[in-house]
């Protein structure tokens, strides 16, 4: 029987049933799985570490799935600015994961995803940004920095696509192949920075069952939600998870 990083049946009852939530909530809106699951686990794991790695590989089947059924709708051009920030600020981000207390950064974090959910709640619908080249390196090095350190590197490539006005299939689709790029780096940086133990990586594939049957419920879902109710269900979402992140860092 391999080691785990579970100390009893309940915490793994617990963390199948969050995993499943935060990848119904992943495939139905292109984002929000690692928001949710470290601002939930993080109050019933005691290290941050061995919850942002145990994330790492759970999420591939919902990235790897919705990045290939939307394929078409990838603008891989556009992305290019942000990747060349993605790459540094994942480095960046796992070393921080490995050296440093994200306390104070996860109440920033917090509060940033608060005052972005009433600003996106007070867009009108059709609001769009047409951004400049030079936007896209810094939002994707503070996407790389997030996601290397909490593997929640979303809100701010959330800010990019919604304002850039994509239609729903294009906003999930492109946010799932930048994040499936993100984890397949973090997958090399954590591994090189000593993060991948083998209990977190037996773990993550003791969860897997319970990650694949929300992404599927997810899927389901996602092609019944009509366009508006996907919009204000983004700004709402970034506002729980804002609360959740201040509330798990208050306690």
């Amino acid at each position: 029987m391999p080691e785990l990083i579970f100390s009893g049946w309940w915490q793994f009852a617990a963390t199948c049933a969050i995993l499943a939530a935060a990848q119904l909530v992943y495939v139905v809106v292109g984002f929000g799985s690692g928001l949710i699951a470290v601002g939930s686990l993080a109050l019933i794991f005691p290290e941050v570490r061995d919850v942002v790695v145990l994330l790492l590989l759970v999420n591939l089947p919902a990235e790897v799935g919705v990045a290939v059924s939307a394929r078409r709708e990838i603008r891989w051009r556009s992305a290019s600015g942000l990747l060349l920030g993605i790459a540094p600020g994942v480095v960046a981000g796992a070393w921080f994961l490995r050296v440093a207390s994200p306390t104070l950064v996860l109440a920033a974090l917090g509060a940033f995803l608060v005052v972005i959910s009433l600003v996106f709640l007070r867009l009108p619908a059709g609001a769009q940004v047409h951004w400049p080249r030079w936007v896209t390196p810094p939002t994707g090095l503070a996407a790389g920095l997030l996601t290397g350190l909490f593997g929640a590197g979303g809100p701010p490539l959330i800010i990019y696509y919604h304002l850039s006005d994509l239609p729903k299939s294009a906003f999930r689709g492109n946010l799932m192949a930048l994040f499936l790029v993100m984890t397949l780096w973090r997958t090399v940086n954590y591994a090189a920075q000593g993060l991948l133990t083998a209990p977190r990586l037996w773990s993550s594939l003791a969860l897997l069952p319970a990650a694949v049957g929300g992404a599927w419920l997810g899927q389901r879902i996602h092609v019944c939600l009509p366009e508006p109710v996907f919009r204000r269900l983004v700004a709402g979402l970034l506002g729980v998870f804002g609360v959740l992140l201040l509330l798990r860092d208050l306690g």
